[in-house]
């Protein structure tokens, strides 16, 4: 998933050690004056993603515009979805009414009247076809591969087909895809790469100025759809690292943020505790260590349910992700807490994971292993040893490892850690030449697509062939392929259901990769000057600036002092 990719992009460079940077060019130097006032109406906002280059296309992934964020202030989706309540219906958007067929091989799409672009031209029918056949008949600006049939329009009906079911991907397809005017767009060349100089929108905001250090966008004059934000002007830096980020956040300079803070209650909490706060709700994205079950003798099932079973995941949450970072994982099923929460399989129900040593040592007996001290021997006789491997800048996962190491030993596994670089990493894993490692999976409205990164046959390859998609541990498992297939195609909600118990139940009895934290969509933010922040208590969106939903906060942030 997009999301994930870019995460891990954030997470590698923000980890990485080095001095703190300084921003004396950014667009909040000269904000002193105003910082003193009563009130101000600017939000700062920061990502920690180093110099950027001028790049406002809204569909490329290494432009400005997606790096920071600031494309879904000017470019808006058809509708809004919520991921940390995936269960609930995506929201109407620049579509008033969205309406998909039983078996979700088409979809109707009524478009929303009195939306214009900032230009002011009307937004009509024919620019949502525009945007699709576009995205139809260019693989670089197809991201999700959606098999796309006909697009076609009927007044201010849209009707979009595909070749095969969209039930997983419906989310992608409407709330992810930035709908372009095509009045602009049928004149640039090569819409994969041209920079988009000058943008135009439907969003509240246009392009006021842009530097290597950030951008500013102003507030439209009229012409937006709905009531305009409170917010004139949305102020984003980029900073050097994470560091930086997280230093401009404590200090004030920096109002919101999506970036891994080290000791974040000390660091950033207490330096305002009355305005200074975390929001990092679990979603259905996952973190966990992946298995290479064809290196033996961890092909075996029971040994990696035994491995699962000495996992501190606690440890893990309070030491490698500062008490917050990625939500602790406790279902046995691997779904996070709250949004995984309906997804559950009835016979898992109440089932979570628990440090059991004693248990993990009496499932090995029985499978044939010996623990002879503090070494444990294979049915063969062969030391059991594992290499753990990660990158060395990203100090969550190096912390990880250490705990897994540390509770490995515990059943007598031997496991060493190592610390290729990134990229040497990413093609190891990728072709399967590893033996454990930490990484993500995607995510998605339902578990389909973290069960689909980690099972899934269709995505398994021979080892020394790159698995880009998914199933690095090269798990086999027909029946969990077959039953993902089947999810992916059902046409009514009791046979997903039906599939979905049955994904679990191979997960969780096979244990291809073993769950610890949970993705999160939250932020560091300030509530000074701004309130209406997304939190526990109004989850009515995900927090992370950089997302779709990050337009609907801004649009109910209200000045403090109202």
């Amino acid at each position: 998933m997009q999301r994930r990719k870019l995460f891990a992009v954030a997470l590698a460079s923000a980890l990485a050690t080095g001095g703190l940077a300084a921003c004396g060019d950014s667009p909040n130097a000269n904000n002193a004056d105003s910082a003193n006032k009563s009130s101000v109406d600017f939000l700062k906002i920061g990502m920690p993603n180093g110099t950027q280059t001028e790049n406002h296309n809204p569909f490329a992934g290494t432009s400005s515009a997606n790096a920071l964020g600031y494309k879904w202030m000017i470019y808006e989706p058809l509708t809004q979805w919520n991921p940390v309540k995936p269960a609930d219906p995506a929201t109407p958007w620049l579509a008033s009414s969205v309406k998909w067929a039983d078996d979700y091989k088409s979809v109707d799409i009524t478009v929303r009247d009195g939306a214009t672009w900032s230009d002011g031209q009307k937004l009509t029918a024919d620019d949502i076809v525009y945007t699709y056949t576009l995205i139809k008949g260019n693989d670089a600006l197809n991201q999700y591969a959606v098999p796309y049939d006909q697009i076609t329009a009927n007044g201010n009906v849209v009707k979009l087909t595909f070749k095969s079911s969209q039930f997983v991907n419906q989310n992608k397809i409407l709330a992810n895809t930035p709908i372009v005017p095509k009045h602009v767009w049928e004149k640039i060349s090569d819409p994969a790469t041209d920079v988009n100089k000058n943008p135009i929108g439907s969003g509240p905001y246009t392009l006021k100025s842009f530097t290597q250090a950030g951008v500013t966008l102003s507030v439209r004059d009229s012409g937006y759809w709905q009531d305009l934000p409170k917010v004139k002007e949305l102020r984003y830096v980029s900073y050097a690292d994470n560091s930086a980020q997280a230093t401009a956040l404590a200090n004030g300079e920096s109002e919101w943020s999506f970036v891994f803070i080290p000791n974040a209650q000390q660091t950033f909490v207490a330096k305002d505790p009355a305005h200074h706060k975390l929001w990092a709700p679990g979603v259905l994205g996952i973190h966990g260590l992946y298995i290479n079950t064809t290196v033996k003798p961890f092909d075996d099932p029971k040994l990696r349910q035994a491995m699962n079973m000495v996992i501190n995941r606690t440890d893990i949450f309070n030491q490698a992700e500062a008490g917050y970072f990625h939500p602790e994982i406790k279902s046995v099923t691997g779904l996070p807490p709250g949004a995984g929460d309906a997804y559950i399989a009835p016979e898992y129900k109440g089932k979570e994971f628990s440090v059991d040593v004693e248990g993990a040592k009496t499932l090995l007996q029985g499978a044939g292993y010996k623990l002879n001290g503090k070494t444990l021997s294979d049915p063969s006789g062969k030391p059991v040893k594992i290499k753990l491997s990660d990158p060395a800048p990203w100090s969550d996962y190096q912390t990880t490892l250490e705990i897994i190491k540390s509770n490995f030993a515990e059943i007598g596994i031997e496991a060493t850690v190592e610390k290729p670089n990134q990229d040497v990493w990413d093609a190891n894993v990728q072709k399967g030449a590893f033996e454990a490692s930490m990484r993500w999976t995607n995510g998605g409205a339902t578990p389909y697509d973290i069960y689909q990164t980690v099972m899934d046959g269709a995505l398994k390859k021979p080892i020394g062939t790159a698995a880009q998609q998914g199933n690095f541990g090269r798990f086999e498992s027909p029946e969990a392929t077959a039953a993902l297939k089947a999810y992916a195609n059902a046409t009514s909600d009791a046979e997903r259901t039906k599939q979905m118990n049955t994904i679990q139940k191979i997960f969780v009895e096979q244990a291809p990769m073993l769950p610890v934290g949970a993705d999160n969509v939250g932020a560091a933010y300030s509530d000074k000057n701004w309130t209406g922040w997304p939190t526990d208590a109004d989850p009515y969106s995900g927090a992370q600036p950089t997302q779709p939903y990050a337009l609907q906060i801004v649009l109910k942030l209200k000045p403090a002092n109202s």
